[in-house]
């Protein structure tokens, strides 16, 4: 699954248009740094809402974030006496319900197998975890097998822990938008650590020009291709940025809930396009662990409102699998 701790932005904003056009001075940008990663926001409105951004940012990041000890759900996972908030909430049932539709492929309870192989809240030991490590985790492991009861997550085993850093960016996107909504803003891109909300149009009266990146090794944003869209959420999943290297073996951050170990497939990178960030963040994660890329596209098919494209491997060339719907 995805983690918090090294950034994939497998999309970039790309601003530009094919005429040159004047930028309104009622267009404004935010960016900065926020929960180990980065934030970037444009958008046309009448009064700067920096601050507005940065507490919302802060509130996202003391619900949800498993990094900051005092955090809600870092309580949650220690076993304190904590209850839930609408944030945990909402991530919660949303990632119940891509769980369902992923057959079980999407589950935030990985926690203790993405801190055995390095991507967690522990220390990476450069090592391949044992077995019988793998496989005692693998017990703490089921979403579909919680409830939450009174504010309080119900859970069959006390020690079962939860990270919803899968989809948490998407959702602090969703939030950012809901806020500059009840501003009055309808023009705006949000870009936290890579996942995108849209709305309305960019400073050149058009569609959103969003590049998705070449599914490379490095930090270098090199173009695939570029979507014109608006008004969805976006996110990309890859394990081209975020990996770990133990001996000969090199390892991606996608998590496998049903085998415990890195995902081993022709998947490459997942790019889903859908009507919220939160949604589209958790669903690019499913696709990328599902075993096989055909399957990962035959969901996002299933689901209306749904788009997507992997980039996958064929012998020694590239290519892509998409939904009929997508923007491409």
């Amino acid at each position: 699954m995805k983690t918090k701790y090294l950034t994939l932005l497998s999309l970039l904003i790309v601003l530009c248009g094919c005429q040159q056009v004047s930028v309104s001075s009622k267009w404004r940008t935010a960016s900065g740094k926020a929960w180990t990663t980065t934030y970037n926001i444009k958008y046309y409105a009448q009064t700067n809402l920096s601050d507005s951004v940065m507490a919302i940012l802060n509130q996202v990041e003391m619900s949800l974030s498993p990094f900051v000890p005092s955090s809600t759900i870092a309580k949650i996972n220690r076993g304190e006496d904590a209850r839930t908030d609408t944030l945990i909430r909402a991530v919660f049932n949303a990632s119940q319900e891509i769980n369902r539709v992923s057959g079980g492929y999407f589950d935030p309870t990985v926690a203790p197998l993405i801190n055995l192989w390095g991507f967690g809240t522990e220390d990476w030991t450069e090592n391949e975890p044992d077995s019988l490590l793998v496989k005692d985790a693998l017990k703490k492991v089921g979403i579909d097998r919680c409830s939450i009861d009174e504010g309080y997550i119900v859970r069959p085993a006390e020690d079962m822990q939860f990270n919803f850093s899968a989809i948490t960016k998407g959702y602090g996107c969703d939030l950012v938008g809901q806020m500059l909504r009840r501003n009055g803003c309808t023009d705006y891109m949000i870009e936290i650590g890579g996942e995108i909300a849209l709305s309305g149009k960019n400073p050149n009266g058009e569609l959103w020009h969003i590049q998705i990146d070449s599914p490379e090794q490095g930090m270098e944003h090199k173009r695939f291709a570029i979507v014109e869209t608006s008004d969805c959420g976006i996110a990309t999943s890859g394990n081209y940025r975020n990996f770990r290297r133990s001996g000969s073996h090199t390892y991606g951050h996608t998590i496998s809930p049903k085998t415990g170990y890195p995902i081993q497939t022709s998947t490459l990178s997942s790019t889903v396009i859908a009507p919220t960030a939160m949604i589209a963040d958790g669903l690019a994660t499913a696709a990328m662990a599902m075993p096989s890329p055909e399957q990962a596209i035959q969901m996002l098919t299933d689901m209306p409102q749904v788009s997507g494209m992997l980039i996958i491997t064929q012998g020694d060339t590239i290519a892509t699998l998409k939904t009929e719907n997508f923007p491409l």
